[in-house]
């Protein structure tokens, strides 16, 4: 079934009570001023005038059930003739965990909202207070309880490379979110913002970037977790924004293809795994789905490059063949193509 179109609107810092060390929301979404109810009329009319239906309207950025519940109501009840008309189907927003409750999930449920989002983050609480989060791992939990309760779809969001976060602490957070059973997730290893607390952390020594080459490593270790389990991991990495392209990410893991460089790394893994044993000088052939023979390959041929010098092969080749997902087989190994 063809996912539905999502129409997506920011809250920049509202509704958040502290500052986030790693946070910028204007600089990350790319939007310099919080929504009103006449900017989500005004968006989804654009939408009507098109001739579309069955859009989702997305309200992403900030802690949506945080602010006043006036503001709330406002922004809801602006897309409310759009969800009767059918131009929008339902509604979804971004929020923290410690700012939900049954009477405003209720209150969510009733203007259309079918999806919460949550910024879990981490579920070290150690964590959790470096990054100056104001939440901790148990309010994750019951958050995400009181949000299935409801009936609402639950999406838990997570980061890696936080201040005082190893490879093993967010695997631990990946297993802990895996357990809640959300329908989806997203990974978002950690970007350096500019203006942000935690530049200057880095800038003073006292935080050590989490590179592009630290979040591949991580991410490939944890992202088949969440597969295993049937948890589908909706977004890996920021979205590319202009402002973040042109300087606003000042060090960290930013990077715009950084999804296919974690698949690439996984699928690396997994043809050195099959691999072990073959003779050296071997001329190797593995077979992947076909819309997976870039990733196997990997950036500038590096995949390739990295089985040939670590196996002493041949050469190596990757063919389509009928596999699924990152699966990888051994085709044929020998002394020639």
């Amino acid at each position: 079934m063809a996912r539905a179109r999502i129409i997506p609107l920011f809250v920049p810092h509202l509704g958040c009570p502290n500052g986030c060390v790693f946070c910028d929301q204007k600089r990350i979404t790319g939007s310099p001023s919080p929504v009103s109810g006449a900017d989500v009329a005004a968006a989804l009319e654009r939408v009507r005038a098109r001739g579309e239906t069955g859009a989702e309207l997305a309200f992403y950025g900030g802690s949506f059930t945080a602010v006043s519940r006036a503001l709330q109501l406002e922004l809801l009840e602006a897309a409310g003739p759009y969800l009767a008309d059918g131009t929008v189907s339902a509604i979804r927003l971004s929020t923290r965990p410690d700012a939900v409750d049954e009477d405003t999930l209720a209150m969510l449920r009733e203007h259309g909202v079918r999806t919460v989002e949550l910024g879990a983050q981490s579920m070290s609480d150690a964590v959790l207070a470096a990054s100056g989060r104001g939440h901790t791992a148990a309010d994750t939990v019951r958050a995400a309880g009181l949000v299935k309760k409801a009936g609402l779809r639950l999406i838990l969001q997570m980061m890696t490379g936080l201040p005082g976060a190893d490879r093993d602490t967010d695997r631990d957070t990946a297993c802990k979110l895996i357990a809640l059973a959300p329908y989806g997730a997203r990974i978002y290893p950690t970007v350096i913002v500019k203006g942000t607390v935690l530049e200057d952390m880095w800038r003073a020594g006292t935080y050590r970037e989490h590179t592009v080459a630290d979040a591949v490593a991580v991410c490939a270790d944890i992202l088949p977790l969440f597969e295993q389990a049937g948890i589908k991991v909706i977004r890996l990495g920021l979205n590319p924004t202009a402002e973040l392209s042109a300087g606003g990410a000042a060090a960290g893991a930013y990077h715009p293809a950084l999804g296919e460089l974690v698949r690439s790394e996984i699928m690396l893994r997994r043809a050195a795994a099959l691999l072990a044993g073959i003779p050296a000088g071997s001329f190797v052939t593995l077979g992947v789905a076909p819309e997976r023979v870039s990733a196997m390959t990997g950036q500038h041929r590096a995949n390739i490059a990295a089985l040939t010098r670590r196996f002493d092969l041949g050469g190596v080749r990757i063919r389509p063949v009928d596999a699924a997902g990152d699966t990888v087989v051994l085709v044929d190994a020998g002394p020639g193509f």
